[in-house]
């Protein structure tokens, strides 16, 4: 039975566990400190906790945490790592820039620790659907490459350590950059008075585009708080081009704000725009 360590037990960590566990893998956590409603996750997905220097006797640790956690997390397990007599392979799975993914994994490399370069696009993994996509990228991906074999959708991605990072802050920019220059559109349009005129063009004209604002613009809002950190490493990713770095400075402050409970009027307003969209788009079909 292979041991993976998965650290966090948040959405993504605990639903990639329960496909591994699904599989025949023994998944270990780390849950010091974590809520009631965190560890029952945990145990739904079948993971297991340890302390730090039982994680590092798994074959594989995945990181996948907040951005703003990734490089902690790899400063945490530094030491256990360095005093592991087998060291698993540290795969830095998260939303950060190939900047802040090289001093992860110098980090790894000064503890002795192989390390691959991921990148998770898509979905929490669901019973029944393929997905989500889990790049790798190193000098030798076979040991990310293995976890095909319990049940994660695994691919390599060429370009050495970066190249998975680069291709998050890409994948994530087109799809969350998007979804925030939407809402700052409609926030616009409706402080005119030309938010129903903008939504029936869109219908006429876009209506694609309509349907993904009308699922988007919810889905973003709890997630918003979230997805701060995640744009300030696309700003930071984009930094040599100064106009995309103010781009996605920019978003993060989007999305700071619509966390904040004073945001309420305009997440409403995000949401009844939503709402017409969704019905303009059934009508359509």
């Amino acid at each position: 039975m292979q041991t993976i360590a998965v650290i966090a037990p948040g959405a993504m960590g605990s639903a990639v566990a329960a496909r591994l566990t699904g599989h025949g893998a023994r998944v270990l956590t780390s849950l010091a400190g974590r809520s009631a409603t965190t560890r029952a996750r945990a145990q739904a997905a079948g993971m297991v906790h340890a302390e730090d220097a039982d994680l590092v006797q798994a074959e594989i640790i995945l990181s996948i945490v907040p951005p703003a956690d990734a490089t902690a997390l790899a400063r945490r397990l530094a030491p256990a790592l360095a005093a592991a007599a087998r060291k698993p392979v540290y795969v830095d799975a998260n939303a950060v820039s190939p900047e802040t993914l090289r001093g992860i994994s110098g980090i790894v490399a000064e503890a002795g620790a192989p390390f691959l370069d991921g990148a998770i696009l898509g979905h929490p993994p669901r019973p029944g659907a393929v997905g989500p996509r889990i790049y790798v990228a190193g000098p030798d991906t076979a040991p990310g490459l293995a976890l095909r074999d319990l049940g994660l959708d695994v691919r390599t991605c060429a370009g050495g350590i970066g190249a998975a990072s680069a291709l998050k802050m890409s994948y994530a920019g087109l799809n969350k950059g998007l979804t925030a220059l939407a809402a700052l559109i409609v926030l616009g349009a409706e402080r005119a008075g030309a938010g129903e005129a903008l939504r029936a063009e869109l219908a006429e004209s876009e209506p694609e585009l309509l349907a993904r604002f009308g699922r988007g613009l919810p889905d973003m809002v709890p997630k918003a708080h979230r997805w701060v950190a995640e744009m300030g490493e696309i700003a930071g990713f984009l930094a040599p081009d100064a106009a995309g770095g103010q781009v996605f400075a920019g978003a993060a402050d989007l999305y700071a704000r619509l966390s904040l409970p004073e945001a309420d009027g305009e997440v409403a307003t995000l949401r009844a725009f939503a709402e017409a969209a969704g019905r303009s788009s059934r009508k359509a079909s």
